[in-house]
């Protein structure tokens, strides 16, 4: 595999996993539920036909068991407690439907809140007769396992009253059916679905308002969520430690410092307070249930922002800016013009993906939103590719062994880096397929956080290579075309000593050559910037 190749299958990988997936999209399902996270409110939701049934996804989350009555206190019943709780739930079928009946009945219509566990997915409808009926029909009835009008549910023997039903009756002809509130204590750890469910056509049209609450023993934040607030904690102080390291080398050679070093120092202080940021919105939602929106638009803001400049620092590492040329030259106003495009795009997408609903956009909407992304993406790609192939092709040409050393490193890293990616996305494509229902919602979390471990890894092997240092001619640029044999190194090993007017005269004629090749290298650059 070349070079080139190699880290377009790198970038690549990246590319598809941070674009389509996300490391942050574990706040709702596909099945439409709010984006505010344990609080799921409807608004008017519509329920959905399917066999012989109309039903409603009400919310998916991973719940750990409750603890131990014995650890929690008197005076907070609820503290330790995993619930769900139904908070002024309310079904509103049509006024045709309500007029149709009798208004002396006191029931006249019944909507069924069934909760149950992943692994009782298959107790839900006619497991018996393999007839994909999920009510109860006249027929089915007869064989005495159902009620007419009813969903069809298996209750596990280990445990009768799961999955759970219940129900909630229209009286005569009122157009509205409120829910009692409800508090359900769960006492196993699983990934618990919640759906509302009716057999009767005549209720078709009917809609849901309300909400519900979800929440674990240590506070609202969904199962799958608790331990990437961990992470983002524990990546938060590894960012801390690498700025400190980065700080004090910065500071101790300050002098040697060239421009590539204050955009390495920008992304290390966006990656941390990224990082500080999410573990604060995820701490904040675990104490309240309920997203804060300004604080999730500044870290949504910071994660583009953050994304844009590293592919801005592996581009102009790439060109050898500070290092083989001086100056982005006449191609400063195309990198700025992409780093703005990409950064809009970016924005748009991680806002949908954190603060709007499923149901807001639909798939091909959301397609739109990553198709700019995508593109974006691909033309950074390329231009990182063709300029780190110039770079090595000129350190070569002008026999610069230091930098050409510091650019094998660099490509030495990127392949392993190519590696890495690859044995991964092979076990996230596993993963996936092996797990459709997410019943292995508590190990997903390592998903999201490899890529955001992959991408700290990465500025780290650039800090390491690019650290200041005394010897700032290793990276720094310089008109020599040899640049790695040191004047005063060669006299001390030589024994020959120089004198004043000699060394004088070698200065003048260092000073025109070093002129001399800064034309040459300025005018290279500036054909190759009118190529690009």
């Amino acid at each position: 595999m070349t070079l080139v190749g190699s880290m377009f299958v790198l970038v690549s990988l990246l590319l598809l996993n941070s674009t389509i997936t996300g490391p942050t999209t574990f706040c709702s399902s596909v099945h439409g539920e709010s984006r505010q996270a344990s609080i799921h409110e409807y608004k008017d939701e519509q329920f959905i036909p399917k066999s012989n049934a109309f039903f409603f996804h009400g919310g998916t989350e991973g719940l750990y068991a409750s603890k131990s009555s014995s650890n929690v206190s008197p005076d907070k019943p609820l503290e330790g407690k995993t619930f769900i709780r139904f908070e002024d739930v309310v079904f509103l079928r049509t006024r045709e439907s309500a007029n149709a009946k009798n208004e002396m009945q006191s029931r006249t219509g019944l909507i069924e809140t069934i909760i149950l566990e992943v692994r009782d997915r298959e107790r839900i409808g006619d497991a018996f007769a393999k007839s994909n009926a999920l009510c109860c029909t006249p027929k089915l009835a007869q064989e005495k396992f159902c009620t007419v009008g009813e969903v069809i549910i298996q209750h596990n023997q280990d445990n009768p009253l799961w999955p759970l039903r219940i129900q909630t009756f229209f009286e005569g002809k009122n157009q509205e059916a409120n829910m009692l509130p409800t508090t359900v204590e769960i006492n196993s750890t699983g990934l618990y679905y919640l759906y509302y469910m009716f057999c009767d056509p005549e209720l078709k049209g009917t809609i849901i308002r309300g909400r519900t609450v979800w929440k674990n023993p240590d506070g609202y934040l969904p199962g799958r969520m608790v331990p990437l607030m961990t992470f983002y904690g524990l990546a938060s102080l590894a960012y801390l430690v690498l700025g400190l390291f980065w700080f004090l080398r910065f500071v101790q050679f300050w002098k040697d410092v060239i421009q590539l070093h204050y955009q390495i120092t920008a992304v290390i202080a966006l990656g941390m307070s990224e990082m500080a940021l999410w573990y604060y919105e995820y701490a904040n939602l675990n104490s309240t249930g309920s997203r804060p929106m300004v604080i999730t638009i500044w870290a949504v803001t910071m994660t583009a922002v953050k994304k844009t400049l590293s592919r801005v620092l592996l581009l102009v590492v790439s060109m050898g800016y500070g290092v083989v040329r001086p100056t982005l030259g006449g191609v400063t106003s195309k990198v700025f013009l992409l780093a703005l495009m990409y950064f809009i795009a970016t924005e748009a997408l991680e806002l949908v993906e954190h603060l709007g609903s499923i149901n807001d956009f639909s798939r091909k909407t959301r397609i739109y939103l990553v198709l700019p992304v995508v593109f974006l993406d691909a033309s950074f790609i390329l231009w990182i590719f063709s300029s780190l192939s110039k770079t090595l092709e000129k350190l070569q040409m002008r026999k610069s062994m230091a930098k050409l050393d510091l650019y094998r490193k660099f490509t030495n890293s990127l392949a392993i880096f190519v590696l890495l990616s690859i044995a991964w996305v092979g076990y996230e494509l596993y993963f996936n397929a092996s797990d459709p229902l997410s019943e292995l919602w508590r190990i997903s979390w390592i998903i999201p956080a490899f890529w955001s471990l992959l991408a700290f890894s990465l500025l780290v092997v650039v800090c390491i290579l690019w650290a200041p240092s005394s010897n700032p001619t290793r990276y720094a640029y310089s008109g020599e075309t040899a640049d790695d044999y040191d004047e005063e190194a060669i006299s001390l090993t030589t024994g020959v000593r120089v004198s004043d007017s000699g060394t004088k005269l070698e200065r003048k004629e260092k000073k025109a050559s070093v002129s001399t090749d800064l034309v040459t290298d300025q005018r290279e650059d500036l054909e190759e910037d009118k190529r690009e």
